[in-house]
This record gives C-alpha cells, sequence and structure tokens, in this order.
C-alpha cells in the first residue's frame, strides 16, 4: 500500500472535474476533506503550507478506508488542470544527449562534444490545449507524421518563489507528476527561416501532454533525483532510465527558473527525457498505440493514440 495521499482531478457526477484525495486506495472529495473553497488541486497548492498538514493527517484515520470511492470507479482528469506555467528542460539526460549526438555524427560525420552547459535549457508548453489525464484518448495531429514519445518527472510548484538557492530548491516543491512531453519531430526546423528551430509547431498542439495519474507529494519521495523511469509502446519497452542521469539536476532547474521570474504555485516543470526516443530509430506513433510511462513512486501513465477528427 502506497504511503500518505495523492492528489487527483475526477470526473463528478456531471463530468465534470473536481479535485480528489487519493488514500489507500479510496478517492474523497477534496471539497468534503477540507472545505467547499478547494475545488481544483490548483486550490490546493495556492494553500500548501495550510493544506498539506490538513490531508497529511487524515492518512492517520484508520476509518478512511470506509469512506470515499474506490479509485476504479472515477474517471481521472489530469491532477493540475491548469497551471500557470508549464516549463519544459531540453537535452536534460546524458544518455538522451550521447543518442543524439550519434544521430548527429551518422548525418553530419563529424564528432559532436557533449559536456554540461553552464546553465539549464528550457521552452514553454501550452497548458489548457494540450494537458490530458491518464486514460485519456491523445489526439495526434493531422499535420505530422512523426509524433515521438517522451517519458518525464515534472516538479510542481508549492508556493511562490523566487532567487531560490539550490541547497534550497526542493523545498519549493509540492509534489512530482509524470508528463509525456509528445513532439512532433518533422515540425521541429522551418527552412528558410532565420529561427530555424519551431518550438510551436514541434511541441504544442492538442492533446500533446498526458499528465498523471496524479501528484504525489514530495514527502512521500525517497530522493527525486534518484528514480526509475521507463516507457513502453505497446508493451515493448523503450525508454528505461534513472532520473540520476540529468545533466541539471531538479534543484539546478528550480533555481535558475526562479532567477528569471517569480514561480508560481502550480506552476510545472518538466525536466527533460532520457535515452530511447523514437526519432533515433525513425519509430514514430500511429493512431492505436499505447503508450505506458512507469516513474518510481509516480505511478504510472497510460494513453492511446487515436486519429485527430478535427
Amino acid at each position: 500500500m502506497q504511503a500518505g495521499y495523492r492528489l487527483i482531478s475526477y470526473a463528478d457526477d456531471q463530468g465534470k472535474p473536481v479535485a480528489g484525495v487519493l488514500i489507500a486506495g479510496r478517492v474523497i472529495r477534496a471539497s468534503s476533506a477540507l472545505g467547499g473553497a478547494f475545488a481544483t488541486v490548483l486550490d490546493i497548492i495556492k494553500s500548501w503550507d495550510e493544506t498539506h498538514p490538513r490531508l497529511a493527517a487524515l492518512c492517520d484515520d484508520t476509518s478512511i478506508e470506509r469512506q470515499g470511492a474506490p479509485l476504479s470507479s472515477v474517471r481521472l482528469f489530469a491532477p493540475i488542470l491548469y497551471p500557470g506555467a508549464f516549463y519544459c528542460a531540453g537535452a536534460n539526460y546524458w544518455d538522451h544527449l550521447n543518442e543524439m549526438a550519434a544521430i548527429a555524427k551518422q548525418t553530419t560525420g563529424r564528432d559532436v562534444h557533449v559536456a554540461k552547459p553552464a546553465e539549464p535549457w528550457f521552452f514553454l508548453k501550452t497548458a489548457a490545449g494540450s494537458i490530458i489525464g491518464d486514460g485519456a484518448p491523445a489526439r495526434l495531429p493531422s499535420f505530422s507524421k512523426q509524433v515521438d514519445w517522451e517519458a518525464e518527472i515534472a516538479a510542481v510548484i508549492a508556493r511562490p518563489t523566487r532567487n531560490i538557492s539550490e541547497q534550497d530548491a526542493l523545498s519549493a516543491v509540492a509534489g512530482y507528476v509524470i508528463v509525456n512531453d509528445l513532439s512532433a519531430r518533422d515540425l521541429m526546423k522551418r527552412e528558410g527561416s532565420i529561427f530555424v528551430y519551431d518550438w510551436i509547431g514541434q511541441k504544442c498542439f492538442e492533446d500533446a501532454a498526458p499528465m498523471g495519474p496524479w501528484l504525489t507529494p514530495s514527502a512521500y519521495i525517497s530522493d527525486p533525483n534518484n528514480l526509475s523511469i521507463k516507457l513502453w509502446v505497446n508493451g515493448v519497452l523503450k525508454q528505461d532510465s534513472n532520473t540520476s542521469k540529468m545533466v541539471h539536476n531538479i534543484a539546478e532547474q528550480i533555481a535558475y527558473l526562479s532567477r528569471h521570474i517569480t514561480l508560481q504555485p502550480g506552476d510545472v516543470i518538466a525536466t527533460g527525457t532520457p535515452a530511447g526516443v523514437g526519432l533515433p530509430k525513425g519509430e514514430f506513433l500511429k493512431a492505436g498505440d499505447i503508450v505506458n510511462i512507469e516513474i518510481a513512486e509516480l505511478g504510472t501513465l497510460t494513453n492511446t493514440m487515436i486519429a485527430d477528427a478535427a
């Protein structure tokens, strides 16, 4: 049985998303556990220093297993609906850097030197248009034939955070969640443009950011910088790594971003993907493919790819 509680968004009787607290396999409506003011997971995070101790105390209630509904009876949404900012780290695993360097050498015939940059590198991903939850079908955009998978652990910020040190950065995290940073590889570059890379085209489209299945509070994570991370497509293992292989660890990423802007409660920071993406082998997602991502202590995120009928 998992320790502590998890935060979820799930469908109420009208099919609308509400915040829930998952304890011992049972789902309790957050507004019942905390009061009516906490309708969404974002509401809970915005008062994290008050809500987390209260929810943690519920886990000691021996009657909790008789309350709420079984997890299997509810339909999940993404836990964070929707973050004010969704930051994504690029090229942030050593094994991924090495596989991309190998492709560059095959293409150009030149060796590519892989070294740690002085600072992490980020792009932004759309939230409301792209985030979907566990079990939701993910629409593959009609304008791309090369949609790729990227398993990532994401940190969710607990409180306004500005100029925090690397030493203290993890204290700013409310919890962690799994993200699949779906990427349209055939839209990575625009020929004839001085900007070259098209980050909107390749990263921002409908259902481009499956997230879930729940938010695991940081108090229940042993070490976010040492967790197994795996991804399967149709049961075939594609990514098999560990968060310890990050180029810039989670604390470094938070500290960097906080030097540029005040991070807000509920902001999501997806921290990069390891080796095993489809691009190096020319393998891409198609309608009917089932993608499972498992990160130790965070659960499993599952989505089936479908064609976009729009």
